[in-house]
């Protein structure tokens, strides 16, 4: 092979070489921006789109004078009941935090909000948060009612708490340090870390 073909060679697989280059850099400054504009997007915006794209629930379980049927939400429910609820939520304050707990003797966040529906409204909710967090529609946070379900993520990529809406920025939940208890949207960590609402009751 003559000097001037090896010169040739050496040239393309320069050329080649760093055509590769700026295809890496440009992928790499298309991923940087992306990313950019992800995390511009506030925790809220980011769950709500999440969450709007997963296969949401329109019916629940609950108890008729005919018994067990389906019933579409939002589950419209008396202003009587909801009172109660509030009662029972205040001599329900202080039960402890029990992981996995949906019972009085003590309850986790989710275990909570199913037990009080329950005895409140007739209501069957799922177990967990992340599956309380596919009923109804998605409430954001200026839109919030009396009721709503409020969700939480400490990751940022999926719920991990929920309690229930009171109004004037409160919500009722089982916190795992203090247990049940009433919280403010405007506290520090609930601020951050707030997903969305649903709602799946509707108070007369």
């Amino acid at each position: 092979m003559n000097e001037s073909t090896i010169s040739a060679t050496q040239s393309g697989a320069r050329h080649r070489h760093s055509g590769k280059a700026a295809v890496t850099l440009l992928l790499s400054g298309l991923i940087l921006v992306l990313g950019a504009c992800q995390s511009t997007r506030s925790l809220s915006d980011r769950m709500e789109s999440k969450y709007s794209l997963k296969k949401r629930k329109s019916y629940i379980s609950c108890t008729r004078p005919e018994g067990l049927s389906g019933c579409p939400l939002p589950v419209q429910v008396p202003e009587r009941n909801y009172q109660r609820m509030l009662t029972w939520i205040d001599t329900a304050k202080g039960i402890r935090y029990r992981f996995g707990g949906t019972a009085p003797d003590g309850f986790d966040c989710s275990g909570f909000v199913q037990y009080l529906f329950s005895i409140s409204y007739q209501i069957q909710l799922p177990r967990t948060s992340t599956d309380l967090a596919l009923l109804g529609e998605i409430v954001p946070r200026r839109a919030l009612q009396r009721g709503d379900l409020v969700f939480f993520s400490s990751g940022g990529d999926s719920i991990d708490h929920v309690g229930v809406f009171l109004g004037d920025e409160r919500f009722a939940h089982s916190a795992s340090r203090e247990g049940v208890r009433i919280s403010s949207l405007r506290q520090s960590w609930y601020e951050t870390h707030f997903a969305f609402g649903t709602r799946v009751i509707r108070v007369e």
